[in-house]
C-alpha cells in the first residue's frame, strides 16, 4: 500500500473514527484503525465490537492495499504534523509496519494484518428513512440527558426510537428515562419509517451520532433491523448493535390529569434555581418550590452551610402548593425548553410533574418530586 493524503482531511476523518476505539483493550486489534486504499480513496474503519464507524476520503494511491495501526497514536501523529502537509502512508506486505512521511518527519508504526480486524456484519436492514440532520440533533439533544447510567437496568441505557400515533398524526418518537425523569420528543413520521420496530439505541452510539453531525443542513440516512442500526452522514457510516431488551411502558408515568398550571419565564427560573442550589448539599441537591397566586418562592436549606431563598413572579391561579425537586434535574430540563416560557403542570407534592414549552408541544418532560 502506498497512498498520499492531505493532512486536514486525514485529521478530520481520523477524528471521526478514532473516538470509537476504547483506550484500554484486552484485544490488541480493537485498539487499531483499519486503513484500506484503492486508486482514488482511502477508507478508515474503527470498531469496539458494538459500534463501527467507517469514513472514506479522497487520496492519491500508487498501490492499493490495507493494514491496521494503533488508532490513538496515529491520530496524535497526524494532529501534530504541520498544517497543509501532504502525508505519505506506505505499508509493505512483508513487514508489519506502516511508514508515515510528511516533509522532514518520519514515523513507523507497528501494524497488525487486516485479516485480524473484526467486521460488524450488518446483515439486511429492513427499514430505511432519511431525516434532516437538524432533526436528528434535536431528537438527541432533547432526550440524551435523561438516559440512565445504571448498568443493571441496561434497557434504559439508550434512547427508545419508535413510531407513535396514527394516520396524519403519526410521529417518530424518541424517549429516554432514568426513573427520576423522562424526556419525550416527537417528529413528523418520515417516509419509510412506518412499520419500523421500536429500537433502543445505546448511549455511546447516540453520542457519536451527535458528534458526527457537523452540518445541520445535511441529510442523515437511517437504516435499521431488529438487531442493528446504521446512520449515514455524508462520507461517514456508523453501524451499531441495538440494546436487546424491552423498554418499559413509559406512557403510564406521564401524568394526564395534573390540574395546577404554572407559567414561568424559563431563563429567570433556571437562573434562580441555579443561584439557590449553590447552598444545596452535593448528595441531596433538593430545592423547594412554594407556589401561591402569582408568586413562586424557591428555597434551599442545608444544615451544614446555610440557606437561600429567591422569589419569582409567575402565572399561577391554583391552590398553594409546596413541592421539592432535584435542582440539577430541574436545570437539565429547563435547558431543553426551546421557547421563553416553561409550563409546569403539577398535582401534589408526591406526584410527577409534567414540564413543556408553552409554544411547542412536540416535546414533554416528566420529573419525579423529592421530599424536602
Amino acid at each position: 500500500m502506498k497512498v498520499t493524503v492531505e493532512r486536514a482531511q486525514l485529521l478530520k476523518s481520523l477524528g471521526h473514527v478514532h473516538r470509537v476505539v476504547e483506550r484500554r483493550n484486552t484485544i490488541p486489534i480493537l485498539g487499531n484503525v483499519l486503513l484500506r486504499a484503492d486508486s482514488t480513496q482511502l477508507a478508515l474503519k474503527a470498531t469496539d465490537l458494538d459500534l463501527e464507524v467507517t469514513e472514506t476520503l479522497a487520496a492519491e494511491s500508487a498501490t492499493g492495499g490495507s493494514t491496521t495501526v494503533p488508532a490513538h497514536m496515529f491520530y496524535d501523529i497526524v494532529r501534530k504534523l504541520p498544517d497543509g502537509a501532504q502525508i505519505m502512508l506506505e505499508a509493505d506486505g512483508d513487514r508489519a509496519v506502516l511508514a508515515i512521511r510528511a516533509g522532514r518527519s518520519r514515523f513507523t508504526l507497528q501494524a497488525l494484518p487486516e485479516s485480524d480486524f473484526p467486521d460488524l456484519a450488518a446483515g439486511e436492514m429492513a427499514h430505511s428513512f432519511s431525516l434532516a440532520a437538524a432533526d436528528v440533533k434535536r431528537l438527541i439533544d432533547r432526550t440524551q440527558f435523561a438516559i440512565s447510567t445504571e448498568e443493571t437496568r441496561y434497557y434504559l441505557n439508550g434512547i427508545y426510537l419508535h413510531t407513535a400515533g396514527s394516520g396524519k398524526a403519526a410521529t417518530l418518537r424518541a424517549v429516554a428515562t432514568d426513573g427520576h425523569r423522562l424526556a419525550q420528543v416527537d417528529l413528523p413520521l418520515p417516509a419509510g419509517a412506518a412499520g419500523m420496530p421500536g429500537v433502543i439505541v445505546p448511549r455511546k452510539t447516540v453520542g457519536e451520532v451527535q458528534r458526527l453531525i457537523e452540518d445541520n443542513e445535511a441529510e442523515v440516512r437511517v437504516e435499521l433491523s431488529l438487531g442493528k442500526i446504521r446512520f449515514t452522514i455524508g462520507h461517514v457510516v456508523l453501524t451499531s448493535k441495538l440494546i436487546d431488551g424491552t423498554f418499559p411502558d413509559y406512557g403510564r408515568v406521564i401524568p394526564q390529569n395534573n390540574d395546577k398550571e404554572l407559567l414561568v419565564d424559563k431563563a429567570d427560573f433556571a437562573a434562580a434555581v441555579d443561584r439557590v442550589s449553590t447552598i444545596s448539599s452535593e448528595r441531596g441537591r433538593a430545592v423547594k418550590l412554594a407556589l401561591s397566586a402569582g408568586r413562586l418562592v424557591l428555597s434551599v436549606t442545608n444544615p451544614d452551610s446555610g440557606s437561600a431563598t429567591e422569589e419569582l413572579e409567575i402565572e399561577y391561579a391554583s391552590d398553594p402548593l409546596d413541592i421539592g425537586f432535584n435542582s440539577r434535574y430541574l436545570l437539565d430540563i429547563a435547558a431543553q425548553v426551546e421557547g421563553e416560557v416553561a409550563v409546569l403542570r403539577l398535582a401534589d407534592p408526591g406526584s410527577p410533574t409534567l414540564i413543556q414549552d408553552r409554544d411547542n408541544r412536540n416535546a414533554l418532560y416528566v420529573l419525579m418530586p423529592m421530599r424536602v
